[in-house]
């Protein structure tokens, strides 16, 4: 079972080897592909009348005798392949992070993984995906991304998911297994579980490029006092009482 993100909001446009094959003329296919026989040979080919996006014939056994697969030097593979569930953990104090990602100079990140991040970043349409592991209860605080969209997915586990407008309103929903969410670029958004088991997700966003956050205690505490106290109306010594390594 996969779970694929494509980098695209229009309607996904794809075209399978069969396809084309069954949209090319005879005689073009069999001067292409030269086959014994001829374009004889390419008229015994039968166009099936069920979609072969997933192709899974019941006499496979009879009509594929050898099958192998060579796997590929590691600087071709790793452009390709990211071991997320073999990766570092980031640990907050709501959860656990998991990055398939792009950073700049490779900082953190082994030599395959480098291989990995500079694919991602040569490309002008790609993704970096995650997974988020929320504790029972467990908070991932209000935050939002400069310079992607996100979209998630959940694998288990429950959670309530709010969704802070520029209008200052405040979105509420609840999300459980199979659900998928989304948040536009800039939208500043959180996630609380509150279900017994952990909250479990696959989360991608829509950049090559590192990503780029800003959380609600990092620009909370990037204000000076005194200007916080007068946009709430309380004694600029009050804001002492948030501790600055909260992450």
């Amino acid at each position: 079972v996969f779970l694929l993100f494509f980098t695209t909001h229009e309607e996904l446009q794809t075209l399978d080897v069969d396809d084309a094959f069954f949209s090319t003329p005879e005689d073009i296919a069999a001067r292409a592909l030269k086959p014994q026989g001829g374009v004889n040979f390419i008229r015994t080919f039968k166009k099936q009348v069920e979609d072969q996006a997933v192709n899974l014939p019941p006499n496979l056994d009879e009509l594929v005798q050898n099958a192998t697969y060579v796997q590929s030097p590691d600087n071709l593979v790793w452009q390709y392949f990211y071991d997320l569930k073999g990766s570092a953990e980031y640990p907050f104090p709501g959860g656990i992070f998991q990055w398939a990602r792009y950073r700049i100079n490779g900082n953190g990140l082994n030599e395959t993984e480098k291989i990995f991040s500079e694919s991602l970043n040569k490309h002008e349409n790609t993704l970096t995906l995650a997974t988020l592991r929320i504790f029972s209860n467990g908070l991932g605080q209000p935050h939002f991304h400069f310079n992607a969209n996100e979209m998630g997915y959940v694998i288990s586990g429950c959670a309530q998911v709010g969704v802070i407008l520029s209008s200052g309103v405040t979105a509420n929903f609840d999300i459980g297994i199979g659900d998928v969410i989304f948040f536009p670029v800039g939208t500043q958004h959180y996630i609380k579980s509150v279900c017994e088991e952990d909250l479990l997700m696959i989360l991608a966003y829509s950049t090559g490029n590192q990503l780029e956050t800003l959380r609600m205690n990092d620009y909370f505490h990037g204000t000076a006092d005194h200007i916080l106290a007068q946009l709430f109306f309380k004694e600029q010594a009050e804001f002492k009482k948030f501790p600055k390594d909260t992450k």
